[in-house]
């Protein structure tokens, strides 16, 4: 009977204590106030992103202007008092590539400049070249022959016109409160996986005679090849070019332009589509089009990648390490400042304001600025890879390195300029409570919502997926997919000064509150 008891005794004990409601969060209202102050009254964010444009952009993985950014960026966290201070190198990652000279003027049949720009990786011209436009508008392989031996020193264009529709709605927006309303009710659903490559037969067929035609072009010595810009307005979205590469080659084996040993290509470049349009519709009409073209670019040696790493280091829990980051590197077309100068300088500033109210976090709180996130998240991946962890794709189970296991959180900035409104918990139900109970300390009533959604493949991915309490905050889109994200427009202008202060104060709030917990972030099932 006392077995009876005691057993029944030990269930109500462990009934209360799992009826018991969730630990109140402790949040130092005070302190959020003073950061609240310091990064407003004293901000220095928009310095910040002025040098990592103006001065230091476009930030190119592997190009001398990623390594002034970097060395500028660890200047400015030793001027602040950080530890810990170096570069963490990846890779290796293959050769640079740098802009010296550009220049595109039509000839015939009037002159005028054209709006264009050349593709990162994409090879120079042999100085200044003059030369006829051909339009190889082939559909099929037998329309494709009749051009063959007519391609050498001429300049190509292959891509129909499309329509050029009035933009009716506007570049800038910010969420709706319908919108985060929808967002804040959502429930979490896993990616979609598919495999990389995999085409319809449609598909494949338009990409075998796209290779077609690139070989052709490259085999005859075609002078250059020019692709019209997705977008209208005359801005221009460039990213790097394009290697012939057969459409059945496995997706893993397909080499990128900045290997060291890729396969040579065209000089490629990137034409407004209002100029290519133009251009398209006089060789229609059967005039003849003349080009002139210079293009000189630079392929500094192969090298690591390497992100930039800084801390203010931990007290009592010192091993345990919460991080704030944002990739550093950038497209060439502009000068990176909403993709990411921008989250670089939030993630930079949060740093910096910490350590001018002289925190004393009981976690190390560490600042990364990766490289290599434009071609695939290669620095946070290699991070993750390297200092926390893998899974082993065989058995899904997670292997991790001591610095994994104590590892608290981490929190990412990289979807432009626009200002915080909340987070994308990816699928994290246990951290709802704790942000929660941080927004409404922190009292921004344009920041509040939470939802269970992922924003999608920026650095943060790589941390979740070995299981790894990684976030993104909610931002107003602003002008990101419509003027910025990855083109020559990306400039310093486009940037909210008000947007990045609130980002950067949120962001040392959201650092300083999860070194001081007395619990890690909890996990992810």
């Amino acid at each position: 009977m006392t077995r009876i008891l005691l057993f029944a005794s030990l269930l109500l004990v462990v009934f209360v204590v799992h009826a018991q409601p969730p630990r109140a969060e402790l949040v130092d209202t005070a302190l959020v106030r003073k950061i609240w102050q310091e990064g407003t009254d004293s901000s220095r964010v928009m310095e910040l992103v002025e040098y990592l444009t103006d001065v230091c952009g476009p930030r190119l993985t592997g190009s001398p202007q990623y390594m002034k950014a970097a060395s500028w960026a660890m200047g400015k966290m030793r001027e602040w008092g950080l530890a810990n201070v170096h570069l963490d190198a990846w890779g290796p990652f293959g050769k640079g590539w740098a802009l010296k000279a550009f220049s595109a003027t039509v000839l015939a049949p009037d002159v005028f400049p054209l709006l264009a720009y050349p593709r990162a990786w994409s090879p120079g011209t042999p100085g200044e070249v003059q030369g006829e436009v051909v339009y190889l508008d082939a559909k099929t392989d037998s329309a494709l022959q009749t051009f063959r031996g007519k391609l050498k020193g001429k300049f190509i264009v292959m891509n129909d016109p499309r329509p050029m529709e009035p933009e009716f709605d506007p570049r800038a927006s910010r969420f709706s409160d319908s919108t985060l309303l929808e967002m804040a009710n959502a429930d979490y659903s896993t990616p979609r996986r598919f495999r990389r490559g995999e085409m319809t037969p449609e598909a494949r067929a338009n990409a075998l005679l796209e290779y077609k035609k690139l070989k052709m072009m490259h085999d005859e010595g075609a002078a250059a090849w020019l692709a019209p810009s997705r977008g209208n307005g005359g801005v221009i979205f460039v990213q790097q070019a394009v290697i012939p590469i057969h459409p059945d080659t496995p997706f893993l084996r397909r080499p990128s332009p900045w290997d060291v040993n890729a396969p040579s290509t065209l000089p490629q470049i990137v034409v407004a589509a209002e100029h290519y349009h133009r251009i398209v519709r006089l060789l229609r009409r059967g005039e003849r089009v003349r080009l002139e073209l210079e293009l000189a670019v630079g392929f500094p040696k192969a090298d690591s990648g390497y992100n930039v790493i800084g801390e203010i280091p931990g007290t009592d829990l010192a091993d345990e390490v919460v991080m704030i980051g944002a990739h550093l590197d950038s497209w060439h077309g502009g000068t990176g400042a909403t993709d990411n100068a921008t989250g670089s300088a939030v993630c930079l500033e949060a740093m910096r304001i910490l350590k001018a109210l002289d925190v004393k976090p009981r976690r190390t709180i560490r600042v990364a600025l990766w490289g290599g996130e434009e071609q695939g998240l290669l620095g946070s991946q290699a991070y993750v890879k390297k200092h926390l962890g893998v899974r082993d794709d065989s058995t899904r189970r997670v292997m991790f390195t001591p610095q994994g296991e104590n590892f608290c959180a981490y929190f990412n900035h990289d979807n432009g300029t626009g200002r915080f409104r909340g987070l994308y918990m990816q699928g994290n139900e246990a951290v709802r409570p704790i942000f929660r109970s941080w927004l409404t300390a922190i009292g921004d009533p344009t920041a509040q919502t939470l939802t269970l959604r992922n924003t999608g493949s920026t650095d943060h991915v790589p941390f979740d997926q070995i299981g790894l309490p990684a976030f993104q905050f909610i931002q107003d889109q602003i002008e990101y997919n419509t003027l910025t994200h990855h083109s020559t427009m990306d400039v310093l202008d486009r940037v909210v000064e008000q947007d990045v202060q609130q980002g950067a104060v949120i962001m040392a709030i959201f650092a300083y509150n999860a070194a001081m917990r007395t619990e890690k972030l909890p996990r992810k099932p």
